[in-house]
């Protein structure tokens, strides 16, 4: 047989060689992917919890600093909202997050197909999704965010007028 680019190797061994190459960047990638929800619940957790201890030290603090409420009141609902976009923006990556995975977990069922055999490794379900722990990480920032607000409308802002 005919060498392939001086290698002196056939189409179908370079062919598996790739794709066993391929197959190692998407199981890396895969870990990247989970490893970075993890990254952005904590930054969540930090940003969220230094913008709303903010909110309430203004809340406590606004009559002895000598800002009017007027003030105070809107900067509490500023800090609630950049809270509020912390929250959406971590969604976003969250969701894009898994989104990727998805991807790349059907991308790893097509070269296990092709090389192993169909059905070697099962593709991954959307009825899965209550064992995603994804899933819960995005209803705890759904929770917390609207926590701080109810909160807030309830006992905080009223009292800041």
């Amino acid at each position: 047989m005919a060498a392939q680019g001086g290698t002196g190797s056939d189409p179908s061994t370079v062919r598996k060689e790739f794709a066993l190459e391929r197959y190692r960047y998407i199981l890396q990638q895969i870990q990247v992917v989970n490893e970075n929800a993890h990254r952005f619940l904590a930054i969540y957790q930090t940003l969220a919890t230094s913008l709303t201890g903010a909110a309430l030290a203004l809340y406590v603090g606004f009559r002895k600093w000598g800002i009017s409420p007027t003030a105070a009141r809107d900067g509490v609902i500023g800090l609630l909202v950049l809270t509020t976009v912390v929250a959406g923006f971590t969604i976003t990556l969250i969701v894009v997050g898994a989104l990727s995975w998805l991807d790349y977990r059907n991308e790893e069922c097509d070269i296990t197909d092709e090389l192993v055999g169909p059905g070697f490794r099962q593709r991954p379900q959307v009825k899965n999704l209550l064992r995603w722990h994804e899933t819960y990480v995005l209803l705890f920032i759904l929770f917390s965010a609207t926590a701080m607000w109810t909160l807030a409308l309830l006992f905080i802002l009223p009292e800041m007028q």
